[in-house]
């Protein structure tokens, strides 16, 4: 959005005032709707456990934010003046895509993760979904999505309309795509990490005498593991020449830790790429975020992958030679540590590490991203 906004175009960005202030940072100008999905600060149980759990509150959040949505570019005094040229989606922003169909003006996916491959349907989906679309909740779903898109007039399958843009620029760099070779790239076009400027987060130096480094975080929303993060502490708590950064998320306490070596900072949030700059070793719960900046600052990882994508992610990266994957239920002490210093004293995983690195710079990052987004505005007419 910073890089959209230098080159001179007018960003509106909707969004839960949750996020206000970091869209107004990028110079985007906020567009507030109420959202009803579960938010940064409330515990990961609100997501649910199943795969219905997971998908029925972007569907309900949808239907409500739409009229909100419209409200604010159609009416009011900003009128026709502020239909968009171009609408720019995350690939679970429903509401996007239908107002890009009312506004008749194209709509480009920004996916954050994986994108569906040549045979995707048959190999993943199909077999992912055969239990829940055969029960009861799963059919109203379905029926509930497809009659609003009709309502509002798109004749697509909600699988179609959800899974397969016209058009998307992806996110992550391409060896994290499973199946690589069979993805669209007519559609899709992969331009890695677009990490941006993030000195507003703070930065963070290695402290004197830390001969390594090593930063454990299970991002921001599956983070309430005391018992994990307790293992971590065994596992690395005075390791000779080792300093831990632990970052708990905002559910677990330093007070639910036990006794704490001095060798571990534990904190609630981290400056992540900044420390990843510093770190020689990085537990992940492998998202698509914290897997480029793992591969993006060539830190050795050992995934241990919590919830939807990160499984894949986890085994992704384990086959590229740069991490281990270590299943929840497996994460105990002795094998964190084990996985852990057998990564940072392999000069193999060095060099694919580095190798990596020098292939996601050439992808193009923020800068492609900007110029593919300048190409559909071209082609759309619009500035």
């Amino acid at each position: 959005m910073r890089e959209l906004v230098a080159r001179g175009y007018r960003v509106t960005y909707a969004i839960p005032q949750v996020f206000e202030e970091k869209v107004a940072e990028t110079g985007a100008e906020p567009v507030l709707y109420r959202s009803t999905l579960p938010s940064p600060d409330d515990d990961p149980s609100a997501w649910g456990t199943t795969l219905l759990d997971n998908v029925e509150p972007f569907l309900e959040d949808a239907i409500q934010a739409l009229p909100q949505l419209i409200d604010s570019y159609e009416g009011g005094g900003g009128g026709e003046g502020d239909r968009p040229d171009l609408v720019l989606h995350d690939i679970a922003s429903y509401p996007a895509r239908v107002l890009a169909h009312r506004w008749g003006v194209p709509a480009v996916s920004l996916s954050p993760n994986l994108v569906a491959w040549e045979g995707y349907e048959e190999e993943v989906a199909e077999p992912m979904w055969a239990e829940p679309r055969a029960t009861a909740r799963g059919r109203a779903y379905y029926e509930r999505f497809g009659n609003w898109l009709a309502e509002n007039g798109i004749g697509r399958h909600p699988d179609a309309f959800a899974g397969h843009p016209d058009r998307s620029i992806v996110l992550i760099p391409k060896v994290l795509q499973p199946n690589a070779d069979r993805v669209d790239e007519a559609v899709y076009s992969f331009v890695g990490a677009c990490q941006g400027d993030r000195a507003a987060q703070g930065g963070w130096e290695r402290p004197a005498g830390a001969e390594r480094v090593l930063l454990v975080s299970l991002g921001s929303a599956f983070t309430k593991q005391p018992g994990f993060y307790r293992e971590c502490v065994k596992a690395f708590g005075d390791l000779p020449g080792w300093h831990v950064v632990l970052q708990v998320g905002k559910h677990v306490t330093v007070d639910d830790l036990g006794e704490v070596p001095g060798n571990v900072e534990v904190r609630s949030w981290v400056p992540q790429l900044a420390i990843l700059r510093e770190a020689d070793a990085f537990i992940t719960h492998a998202g698509a975020g914290g897997s480029q900046e793992g591969l993006a600052t060539a830190t050795p990882m050992v995934a241990v992958p919590q919830a939807v994508d990160q499984f894949g992610n986890a085994d992704m990266l384990q086959g590229l030679g740069v991490a281990r994957h270590v299943p929840m239920e497996e994460a105990d002490a002795a094998t964190l540590r084990a996985a852990v210093l057998a990564l940072v004293d392999d000069p193999e995983v060095r060099r694919r590490l580095e190798a990596i690195r020098a292939d996601m710079a050439a992808e193009g990052g923020t800068r492609r991203a900007a110029d593919l987004i300048e190409a559909e505005l071209r082609q759309a007419g619009g500035r």
